[in-house]
């Protein structure tokens, strides 16, 4: 059985909720695991959950968002189910988050914006996850960005690799990028007050991380 975790997005500024980014979880032996493969999990399965799952908090929140990789960001099959999910959940807006994880299929840049287009004439959004890290480098997203939505800059991928001491300088270059393309940029991995106070420092408003809230559980009618 899967179900999404919901990990909470606020705007600082005025310390408000703006949505939610959905992190799908398998029950295995009764406890909640990370899916060993992503990409074995069908797509009607992913949207049947993301429908009820947004259907019971589309009062509270105006987006939620979750993860594809580029293979997965341009297969038809997929973008269909995405597209009857948007759908159902109108008014509440899909943020597809496209990873940093390399895939055996080779996606060029204009298949990318082509899809962009697509996704976009029905309100779903592209947002460019875990940038700086992964494919997800400067070079290689840099014909994507002006057709993106949203950034987002993960710091526990630095913490990972061993390049936490990096995070402030890259952090400072992603929100010139932001700015530069009126980009939303989302700082994830937010863990303590000192992280809370750099993303102050540098005046990034949008931010996820447990410092505001854990991953939680949504139980959907039935369960």
């Amino acid at each position: 059985m899967y179900r999404y975790f919901l990990q909470p997005q606020l705007d600082a500024s005025n310390n408000s909720l703006i949505g939610y980014e959905l992190l799908i979880r398998q029950q295995v032996a009764g406890k909640w695991v990370l899916p060993h493969d992503f990409a074995s999990i069908p797509i009607d399965v992913q949207a049947d959950l993301i429908r009820r799952t947004a259907q019971k908090i589309i009062l509270k929140v105006g987006s939620v968002s979750f993860n594809t990789n580029q293979s997965q960001f341009i297969d038809p099959t997929i973008a269909q189910a995405i597209l009857s999910a948007q759908k159902q959940i109108y008014p509440m807006n899909l943020v597809l988050e496209v990873t940093e994880e390399v895939t055996d299929q080779h996606v060029t840049n204009q298949q990318i914006i082509d899809q962009v287009h697509y996704f976009d004439e029905h309100g779903i959004q592209l947002s460019l996850d875990d940038i700086g890290t992964g494919i997800n480098t400067y070079d290689h997203i840099k014909p994507i960005l002006p057709y993106a939505s949203e950034i987002k800059f993960a710091m526990q991928n630095f913490r990972q690799e061993g390049r936490a001491a990096e995070i402030p300088d890259a952090l400072a270059f992603w929100k010139q990028v932001a700015d530069q393309h009126r980009l939303r940029l989302i700082l994830e991995g937010v863990e303590n007050q000192a992280e809370h106070d750099m993303a102050n420092d540098l005046g990034i408003d949008y931010r996820q991380g447990w410092f505001y809230g854990k991953p939680h559980l949504l139980k959907l009618d039935g369960d």
